[in-house]
Formats: structure tokens, C-alpha cells, sequence
């Protein structure tokens, strides 16, 4: 029998969920010491296809190759014997727990205490997390508990786990999502360093320059189906991005230039505290006016999203003041700051943005819900919510299974941020607060939902983008304002500020 040139291969893959051909007869091969890449928008399989090689689904048919001998993957546990590893986009740590003890978890080095009670032995494994840790240019403190460290920190945890496992095989799923462009470019040598050393990496990401800088070839699905196959070094980044959509994609906007109003918000030495009162956000003052984009630039977990809420309402404000257009929103609460002339798209979609159990329609009408035309003397106007839905879906693009009945927990995450999207900036607000507004969503999505933050600047409404996508920041803001530890420590029109700068002040290294 010929030897298989691929140490992965899949053949003829196709799984189905209720509804859904989420993978279409797809076949790929991954040779061992490359960097292969899976592009595809939201919904086109990506993830659904490396599950099934790392056994959390099983594929409905077709067959998998490991090293050219057929494997029924059944299980994460069976795929980590088969020396195959993944990193997922959220990550699956032991938060209270130190670097060391989540590595080793289920795997641990075992003494005997007093000569015949087994235990772990944390010395040795700590000492084991050093030596790996440095062999590999991953360098963390073995002792360091998971919740006291950074978000790359991590990620150089989840990769230690596969290497700790003998991983051959590395899957990593958009792992650049939440990284400063710093933290990034150093998750990228490691990612080449690890093939240099033999591993096979296989990555999932939007990101097409990323691709470019590290992939060796890369596989395009588009809608569960295979497009092709590419060496990347013969194709630009609007070449992926044409076949990934299925049409061409502007990857530049062109942005008019800017023509600033009145003031519109005015946020003045806010404080926000946590369940603890320990403050989150301190001191913070900004102005946005008619015709802005002003963008708050952080790494996660450092404040930006305590603003946004305090904004909504969401929040209670410990000290200072918010007004839109004079009006103090202190007193007022969720509804009133909604009517007062605020829209919100928040951060976390499912808890905040949507009712999951209600059909699209009636989440496109959750602002309107309660005034004519949608009711009529307390009773709801179906027809008019469902009219309503219809013309949202078809202007913002929406898609779903069974149009405005389709229930929304059911939809991709990218179709239930395409929703509250509309369904926010159809309200026509003065103010309007996107909080992560591309996150999971493929390039043509990203393209969509930025023409509609551009378009909403550009009929004079004030925008507050508060991104951890520092391109985004970057290609979207007129001013931007640099927050670190729940302070903004510089605050500047975005002309004045280099990429590099902004990953800086984010990352406290530099200071106003």
C-alpha cells in the first residue's frame, strides 16, 4: 500500500445538524510539519470540521486518516492518544487553580506519601511546566494561579497543555481573537517555532493577513463546501476573501472625511465599582460629538465594557456624571436612557442582546414592541412585527432557517449579531455604543456592520466602538481613547496615533 503523503486527511466529510448541511462531502489533507489553514465565514463549517478531528462530533460520513491508517475519533480522549491537540477560542481552564495543576490536570505525576499514600507530585510537576515551558519559548511561572494572569498568559497555558500531552497534531481555533498586536505577533513565532520543531499546526481564523504571514496553504469553505485548496504564498488577501464570500469584498473603506456637530455624550470623572466595590472604572472623562466615531482601545477585562454599561444603564455609576445632549441619563433608567436617544449593541449577545427563545421577529421588534404601529391598545400587531422582521432580514443581510419564525437561539452567532445590529440602528438614535461589534463574524459580515457604523457617523450620530480588534479601532475611529486598568490615559485623534502606539498604551507600557 502507497504511503500517504498527509498525516491528516479527511475524506468526503459530511455532518448534519436539524436543519443544516454544516459540513457538504469536504475532503482536505494536512502534510505533517506544515501550517494549514481553514478559511470560511461564520456558519461555513470551519470549527464543526476540526471538532470532528478532535472527536467532540462524530461525522455523519466520509472517513478520517491519521498517518494513513483510519481512525474513528470518538472522543477528545482518543484524539489526544492519537497525538492530536486544540486550543479552543475560549479557553478551558481551572480558574483557582495554578498554571502547573491545569496542565497536568488528568494527567498528573504521582508520588507515594509516606512511602504508600499516592499523591501528585507538584514538585515535579512544576518543575516539568519550567523545563517544557522554556524547550518551547512559552515561558510562564508554574506556581502563578490561572485567575491572577493575563489573557495571553493563558493561551501559552492551553498550548502547554497539548505539548504536555506529546501533541503532534496542534488545532488552534481563532486563537488571536483577544490578543494586542504585540501579544499577537509573539503567538505567531511561537506558532512557527512549534513547526519548525515538527508539529503539524492547523488554524482556524478570520484574520487574512495572519494567514499570510504564517500559513503555508490554506482550505476555503464557503457554505459547508469545500471552494479549494491554495498554496498561500501565490495568493493576495483579497483573493481569500473573494472566495471565502462568494463575491468581492472591499478589505479598505473609504471614509469620507469627518464633520464634527455638537456634543452628543459627555461622560465626566465616571467611577463604576465591581460586586466587591473594588473600582473597575476610574475617573474616566470623554466627549463624543455629532458626526464621531470615538474608540475606546483596551485589552478584555480592563474597564471598556463597565463604561458601556454604565452609559446604558446597565450599571450604576459610584461617582460622576452621563448626559446625552444635556440631559443627565442618572436618574432615568434602561427604557428612558433608550428613549432619551441610545442605542446599544453589548457584548455578550446571548445574555444581553437577545430573548433566545423568541423568534427573529419578535427580537427585531423588542424596542418597538410596545408602540403603534407594532400594538394597538395593549394588543401586539403581529403582521407588522413580521412585515417588520422581513425587511430587516433583507437589508442587514440576516440569514436563518426559517425566516422571522426562525427561533434565535438556533442561529449562528454571526446571524444573531447581524440582528441586534439592525434591530439598533434602525431605532435612528443620536448615540449609538457598539461593544465588540465584529467578534466571531467572517469578512463579509465585518464589511457589512462597518459600512453601517460608517453610515451612522456620517448621518451626524455620535458612535462610541469599544473593540478589542485594534484593526478595527484603527480603520473605523476619528478619536480614539487608550484605556488601561479602568483609566483612559490618552485620548487623541486617531491620525495621531501609530498602531504600534495604541498596543502600547494598552498595555500599560506606555504612558500620557
Amino acid at each position: 500500500m502507497e504511503e500517504s503523503p498527509y498525516i491528516v486527511e479527511m475524506r468526503h466529510i459530511t455532518k448534519r445538524f436539524p436543519g443544516i448541511v454544516a459540513n457538504d462531502d469536504v475532503s482536505i489533507g494536512v502534510k505533517k510539519g506544515e501550517i494549514f489553514a481553514i478559511l470560511g465565514e461564520n456558519g461555513a463549517g470551519k470549527s464543526t470540521l476540526m471538532s470532528m478531528l478532535f472527536g467532540m462530533y462524530e461525522p455523519d460520513e466520509g472517513q478520517i486518516f491519521i498517518r494513513g491508517k483510519e481512525e474513528k475519533i470518538t472522543s477528545p480522549s482518543y484524539a489526544s492518544h492519537l497525538n492530536i491537540g486544540m486550543v479552543h477560542q475560549h479557553f478551558k481552564l481551572v480558574s483557582n487553580y495554578t498554571i502547573a495543576e491545569n496542565i497536568v490536570l488528568g494527567v498528573e505525576p504521582m508520588k507515594k506519601a509516606a512511602g504508600f499514600l499516592p499523591c501528585v507530585d507538584r514538585k515535579r510537576a512544576n518543575e516539568e511546566i519550567a523545563a517544557l515551558s522554556k524547550q518551547y519559548g512559552l515561558e510562564v511561572n508554574p506556581t502563578d494561579v490561572i485567575s491572577k494572569v493575563n489573557v495571553s498568559t493563558r493561551q501559552r497555558v492551553e498550548i502547554l497543555k497539548m505539548l504536555y500531552r506529546k501533541a503532534e497534531i496542534l488545532i488552534f481555533d481563532e486563537p488571536t481573537a483577544v490578543l494586542t498586536p504585540q501579544e499577537i505577533d509573539s503567538l505567531l513565532r511561537i506558532i512557527r517555532n512549534l513547526r519548525d520543531g515538527g508539529k503539524t499546526i492547523i488554524l482556524i481564523t478570520h484574520k487574512l493577513e495572519e494567514i499570510k504571514q504564517v500559513a503555508d496553504r490554506c482550505a476555503i469553505l464557503r457554505r459547508g463546501k469545500l471552494i479549494g485548496t491554495y498554496d498561500v504564498a501565490s495568493m493576495d488577501t483579497k483573493e481569500m476573501a473573494n472566495l471565502m464570500v462568494g463575491r468581492e469584498v472591499a478589505l479598505t473603506l473609504e471614509k469620507a472625511p469627518a464633520s464634527f456637530g455638537k456634543t452628543v455624550l459627555s461622560v465626566s470623572h465616571l467611577t463604576v465599582k465591581n460586586e466587591d466595590g473594588f473600582p473597575v472604572v476610574k475617573d474616566v472623562s470623554f466627549e463624543i460629538r455629532e458626526g464621531e466615531i470615538f474608540a475606546i482601545a483596551g485589552v478584555s477585562g480592563n474597564g471598556q465594557t463597565q463604561i458601556a454599561d454604565a452609559i446604558a444603564g446597565l450599571l450604576p455609576a459610584a461617582e460622576g456624571k452621563i448626559s446625552i445632549l444635556g440631559k443627565d441619563l442618572a436618574p432615568l433608567d434602561i427604557r428612558s436612557r433608550a428613549r432619551a436617544g441610545l442605542s446599544y449593541i453589548p457584548e455578550d449577545r446571548q445574555t444581553t442582546g437577545l430573548v433566545l427563545d423568541f423568534a427573529l421577529s419578535d427580537d427585531l421588534a423588542l424596542r418597538r414592541y410596545n408602540r403603534e404601529p407594532f400594538e394597538h391598545r395593549g394588543v401586539r400587531d403581529q403582521k407588522t412585527t413580521n412585515t417588520f422582521g422581513e425587511e430587516l432580514i433583507g437589508k442587514y443581510d440576516i440569514r436563518s432557517a426559517n425566516g422571522v419564525a426562525t427561533i434565535v437561539r438556533s442561529m449562528s452567532g454571526g446571524n444573531q449579531q447581524k440582528a441586534i445590529v439592525a434591530r439598533e440602528i434602525e431605532e435612528d438614535a443620536k448615540l449609538t455604543i457598539f461593544v465588540q461589534p465584529t467578534r466571531g463574524l467572517d469578512i463579509g459580515a465585518i464589511e457589512n456592520i462597518h459600512r453601517q457604523i460608517l453610515g451612522e457617523r456620517d448621518k451626524g450620530k455620535a458612535v462610541l466602538l469599544i473593540s478589542l480588534e485594534l484593526d478595527e479601532i484603527m480603520q473605523l475611529a476619528d478619536t480614539i481613547g487608550v484605556i488601561y486598568s479602568g483609566s483612559i490615559g490618552k485620548i487623541a485623534p486617531a491620525s495621531e496615533f501609530t498602531t504600534a502606539e495604541v498596543g502600547e498604551y494598552m498595555m500599560g507600557v506606555k504612558h500620557a
